[in-house]
């Protein structure tokens, strides 16, 4: 089970990253160390060549590995990203990505997350991340 449920996760994006909200960011689903997220899609991600941009993707990649590391730890908002890779597999077409994401490993200092980001509408996924996040010393165990 979860430590966190999507209207615990939208209220802390709404509060600590309205930059997230303003996105178009939507929590989808959560579980304990798992979740997926959706972006819809709007012209302003377009980059030359009619392709949706990696930051566009990064930001989203991101964003989910912060759900998932809530899932598993809680609340805790100082968890942060200290490592970050992007594999750009196909190119996304101008469509809602969907990204989900899972826990490869929660310690106590450290979480290992992938995610993997899909184009509605395409079978093959568009990209896949990996990351670590560093967990605070002072959190709740």
């Amino acid at each position: 089970m979860s430590k966190l449920s999507i209207a615990d996760f939208n209220q802390l994006m709404g509060d600590e990253m309205p930059w997230a909200l303003d996105a178009g960011l939507s929590l989808e689903t959560i579980g304990a160390g798992s979740a997926c997220m959706r972006l819809p899609f709007a012209a302003g991600m377009l980059r030359p060549g009619g392709t949706i941009s990696g930051p566009t993707m990064m930001m989203l990649a991101d964003a989910l590995m912060y759900a998932v590391v809530l899932s598993a730890i809680g609340p805790v908002p100082l968890a942060v990203t200290t490592n970050f890779s992007i594999n750009f597999l196909n190119r996304p077409q101008p469509a809602d990505l969907i990204a989900e994401g899972r826990a490869l490993k929660i310690g106590r200092r450290l979480a290992v997350i992938e995610v993997t980001i899909s184009s509605q509408g395409q079978v093959a996924p568009v990209a896949h991340a990996t990351g670590t996040y560093s967990i605070p010393p002072d959190r709740p165990l």
